[in-house]
């Protein structure tokens, strides 16, 4: 009795992650590799040793396709010929297909892939940092880009921008990948780094992933009181910013619609969270009336801290120019979050947990996350107005003054 066929479904097909070999019945396999890349396969036995014919990728030969090439080829073994060789004779008396180049390739593949993206802004991304970083490969013919063109547009970056670097590395390799998976390229993936880049560029320097300079906690009461000197709508976002210890692309992003000054919660939706869930954010009395002191500004339209042109929020730029003129170029709106942390940690008896969901922050395995499903918004409230109080008290009012540890209530 033959092995079952037809053991994939269509769903499978598309929700597989696991990179390896997955059996759908008689020779005929869907194989994902590390970076994410399918294709499919078809093994068959000649003359004794096992053979391996490549069908197609999964964006341009369906399940159904793929099984019936996969049947004509175990016709052709059976009337003894081998469909190796049958395809590549076929392929020599058609005309050859244009090999693209690694731009259009890869603007097609990012148009391919977009539904497995976050959001809009993590296709932007995909897209720029490809256009923007990898500009030099765009016009190479995807079958010649080679180790020397990879290491010319990641050695300028590479000490200076690692984080960018890394991220464009993993996307030129993807894009590779995916151009063998449709048989424009052969051999190996010059993009690949264990194994291959690992000799040819430094290694990261450890703690440069998502680190942000951070102004110590103990010196953010006296820069808070030198923003509420300001009447700027930067020097309002910026406040905000640290009393919500929120990301500047979730404060600037921030609509009327989010906001519910009764409740006094602002959430924040899933498509402008990093960790793609929506997350709540309890606002001190502080946060409210800075709120009310930019509420005349919603006739300018919907954004919460409105920028110079109608419609339009604040300026990605406008907080840190502000550090600037404020003499702390050194640090950046995202460290702020780093000094919430550290004055969690240091000077309250919040639990840990506590504060990292303060900071949208996913903790603990699955399970963990499956038994705990509250996101500790009463808890996180009391926190906030411990920092709130703290961050409103400058040093030069009370630097004599031994401060006491908060306590979670």
């Amino acid at each position: 009795m033959g092995r079952p066929l037809k053991r994939l479904s269509a769903r499978a097909v598309t929700t597989l992650t696991k990179p390896g070999r997955h059996n759908d019945g008689e020779g005929l396999y869907l194989t994902i590799n590390a970076a994410g890349a399918k294709s499919w396969l078809f093994l068959f036995r000649w003359q004794g040793k096992l053979k391996e014919l490549g069908l197609g990728g999964v964006s341009t030969v369906s399940l159904a396709d793929a099984r019936d090439k996969a049947a004509e080829a175990r016709k052709q073994v059976k009337a003894g010929i081998n469909p190796i060789e049958a395809k590549r004779e076929a392929a020599s008396q058609t005309e050859p297909e244009a090999v693209p180049t690694f731009g259009k390739f890869a603007d097609d593949l990012v148009e391919d892939i977009k539904v497995g993206f976050r959001n809009a802004k993590h296709q932007a991304q995909w897209s720029t940092t490809l256009k923007t970083h990898g500009a030099s490969l765009r016009p190479i013919p995807i079958d010649k880009v080679g180790t020397e063109q990879v290491l010319g547009v990641l050695k300028p970056i590479w000490t200076m921008k690692q984080e960018t670097a890394s991220r464009l590395r993993g996307r030129i390799e993807r894009v590779l990948d995916a151009a063998k998976a449709k048989g424009h390229r052969t051999g190996e993936n010059p993009a690949r780094w264990r194994g291959h880049l690992d000799h040819l560029l430094p290694r990261k320097q450890k703690l440069q992933r998502g680190h942000h300079p951070a102004m110590p906690y103990a010196d953010v009461p006296d820069f808070i009181a030198e923003l509420r000197k300001r009447d700027a709508t930067a020097a309002k976002a910026m406040e905000f910013l640290i009393l919500c210890a929120s990301r500047s692309g979730e404060v600037i992003g921030a609509e009327w619609t989010e906001i519910d000054l009764k409740a006094k919660v602002w959430t924040v939706p899933a498509e402008r969270m990093k960790a793609g869930r929506p997350h709540r954010v309890p606002l001190t009395d502080r946060a409210i009336a800075i709120l009310e002191s930019v509420e005349p500004s919603k006739s300018l339209g919907e954004y919460v801290f409105a920028g110079a042109r109608k419609g339009r929020p604040l300026s990605s730029h406008a907080m840190l120019m502000l550090l600037r003129r404020m003499d702390r170029e050194q640090f950046t709106p995202h460290g702020f979050r780093s000094s919430f942390r550290d004055w969690a940690g240091e000077c309250t008896s919040f639990p840990r947990e506590v504060a990292e969901a303060a900071l949208a922050h996913v903790i603990g395995d699955e399970t963990e996350r499956a038994y705990r499903r509250s996101d500790a918004l009463l808890k996180r409230k009391k926190l906030m107005d411990a920092w709130a109080g703290f961050v409103g008290t400058p040093k030069t009012k009370g630097e004599n003054v031994t401060p006491i540890r908060a306590k979670a209530g």
